[in-house]
């Protein structure tokens, strides 16, 4: 779980074991800049559905330092446990943009649910950003372990269980009698103490809490082999949303790509960990981060689908290229 999730998926300065609430994420509340003007936006409030994750960093960022009000656009964020229930809340209307683990957006384009579009990437997994953990008197010692067992992930198909799936199957294990337990990622390691799972997916900076709080160890890292720095999470709209809002679509890849250049400057991310997730100085300094990303590339993306693809998790592949929505030049 150390690669970047998220999530397998989200959250930079969000994670941290507190409850998951409605209209703030955990990195942070609302943009208390000046009052934006629209500036010729057909949509200049919106509403993002987000996670508590560490890949929404950049998002939080942008959200703390007003880059969405500079560009004339005024935000309401809502919470949701998992990927599959953020982009549910977009599917349904909710909100206008989801962020989430890219499998649930793939899934509902498989289906015809909805004319799913990619308007934001958020991050690829790293090196022991995305683990799976367990505690010192489990059962799971490593991946060869996990044949049956009950384990602790955000939501079915999600990156979550993908990403196990994979490496489960890169090592020759049989992972068709796995028992999911889903839990939000700040009770995981909660979950894992009282002996509700064996084993849990998690991101940072959960996997460095649970360590602390309740003595979880890391069992195997899920970005390693095929999935190695495999995209976690993005953002999503439908196409309507998109067509009809051109000009707030491409204000929001700004405020993104803007943010997310910043938080390279790892230091601009430690105080977000410490002051919205409530993790202390020590925890965010060692906390491994995902890489962070922004813009939009396909042929890199394309990696999710094919592999959902190869774990029957949709029935056919779908070309990446179809699905990104792309703003009008300046």
């Amino acid at each position: 779980m150390r690669r970047r999730l998220g999530r397998l998926g989200a959250v930079a300065a969000s994670v941290s074991l507190l409850t998951v609430t409605a209209s703030c994420g955990l990195l942070g509340g609302s943009d208390d800049s000046a009052a934006p003007s629209s500036g010729g936006l057909e949509k200049a409030k919106i509403k993002i559905s987000i996670m508590p994750t560490i890949d929404v960093a950049p998002f939080h960022l942008a959200m703390k330092n007003g880059y969405f009000k500079q560009e004339g656009l005024e935000v309401e964020t809502v919470t949701a446990p998992s990927g599959q229930a953020s982009v549910t809340k977009m599917l349904n209307g909710e909100v206008d943009i989801a962020y989430g683990s890219y499998t649930p957006f793939f899934i509902a384009k498989s289906k015809g649910a909805a004319d799913v579009k990619l308007v934001a990437d958020a991050s690829s997994a790293g090196p022991n950003s995305t683990m799976v953990v367990a505690m010192p008197n489990s059962p799971v010692k490593s991946v060869k372990d996990m044949a049956g067992k009950r384990v602790a992930i955000t939501g079915i198909n999600t990156i979550t269980d993908t990403l196990i799936k994979s490496v489960m199957k890169t090592n020759g294990v049989d992972y068709s009698g796995i028992q999911w337990r889903e839990f939000p990622f700040p009770e995981i390691g909660a979950a894992l103490q009282r002996g509700d799972a064996d084993a849990g997916f998690l991101t940072e900076p959960f996997i460095t809490q649970a360590a602390r709080s309740v003595g979880a160890v890391p069992i195997f890292d899920t970005a390693t082999g095929p999935t190695q720095d495999f995209p976690t999470a993005g953002y999503g709209a439908l196409g309507k949303f998109t067509n009809e809002n051109p000009k707030t679509l491409a204000a929001f890849q700004r405020v993104m790509q803007k943010a997310t250049n910043e938080a390279a400057d790892r230091s601009k991310i430690e105080p977000l960990l410490v002051e919205f997730a409530k993790v202390d100085a020590a925890t965010a300094a060692v906390t491994n981060l995902l890489t962070f990303q922004s813009a939009m590339d396909a042929s890199r993306l394309q990696r999710v689908p094919d592999i959902l693809a190869e774990f029957n998790i949709i029935p056919n592949k779908i070309d990446v290229n179809t699905m990104i929505a792309k703003a009008p030049a300046a």
